[in-house]
């Protein structure tokens, strides 16, 4: 060794963080919320959406800020596309709750405004995960979910390029 003891274990010098620096927008944010339940219609033909609201700076998404409304079948629909066609573990949706959808029920059902928050915090962690994911950051169905104001069903399932 020719490099003197004190030489090789000084410290390295390192750039030292400013307010600026600490308190600046992170490197890369992706943020998702799902808020605003509303229910729709009368007897059979009553359902809730939400709205998926997201912000980002990762360049694979077109838009850097989206908000579209969501029903809880389209969030089935995005968990059964990324199941058949991505190489992910898709995690579960919050339940279906069929007990609550029996008819003759003395209170609301699905339509409960404690349900519809247990299942819109259910919902967000979901989409928050699936998002967070590398590789479904790059799938066409992800994309559509949350920045088309319509899904387009007929879609051809694939990656998004980055241009």
């Amino acid at each position: 060794m020719t490099e003197s003891s004190s030489e090789a274990t000084k410290r390295l010098n390192v750039k030292r963080q400013t307010l600026d620096d600490a308190y600046a927008a992170p490197a890369n944010f992706l943020e998702i919320d799902v808020i605003n339940p509303i229910t729709h219609g009368v007897a059979k033909k009553r359902y809730t959406d939400y709205e998926v609201r997201m912000r980002t700076n990762l360049p694979v998404f077109k838009q850097k800020e989206s908000s579209v409304r969501r029903r809880y079948s389209d969030f089935e629909w995005l968990r059964n596309e990324l199941e058949r066609d991505s190489k992910i573990v898709v995690p579960n949706l919050p339940g279906k709750a069929l007990k609550k959808q029996m008819p003759f029920r003395q209170d609301d059902g699905i339509f409960e405004e404690e349900f519809v928050e247990d299942r819109r915090k259910g919902l967000e962690v979901f989409v928050n995960k699936i998002a967070g994911h590398p590789l479904a950051q790059n799938e066409k169905c992800l994309h559509m979910f949350l920045q088309d104001v319509t899904i387009d069903k007929n879609y051809v399932p694939g990656k998004i390029r980055n241009t």
